[in-house]
């Protein structure tokens, strides 16, 4: 059974993209969190303690959601299945063989024999 084969829209976002969300969306709950202490030291009554619990609060769903694991767009193509193409060879095969001289240089050396030179 062979391996499933991964396309372009497949791909998970960037490190950086992902980072970038992560801390706006951080961001923007400390954002809330700031409102509601101000509102909070302004706003008579029962709103106050909302406010009051929402900024104990906000700071622990803030985390908690910044560090939810990779979530794939949910615009995102579905992927396209890839057909996998046969295995060619590298190279074609030939029936001609190569001729030339191989040329041994320890041909004529056996131990104990000399060998004298023109």
């Amino acid at each position: 059974m062979s391996e499933p084969t991964h396309t372009i829209t497949s791909a998970q976002r960037s490190l950086s993209d992902e980072q970038s969300g992560r801390t706006r969306k951080y961001l923007i709950s400390m954002g809330i969190r700031t409102a509601c202490v101000i509102g909070a030291i302004f706003i008579p009554g029962w709103p106050r303690w909302v406010l009051i619990a929402g900024a104990v609060v906000l700071p622990y769903l803030a985390v908690v959601i910044a560090n939810a694991g990779k979530s794939r767009d949910e615009g995102s193509a579905a992927p396209v299945p890839v057909q996998v193409q046969p295995a060619r060879p590298a190279l074609p095969s030939s029936t001609k063989a190569l001729e030339g001289v191989v040329i041994d240089p320890h041909e004529d050396e056996t131990p104990g024999s000399s060998r004298t030179v023109g």
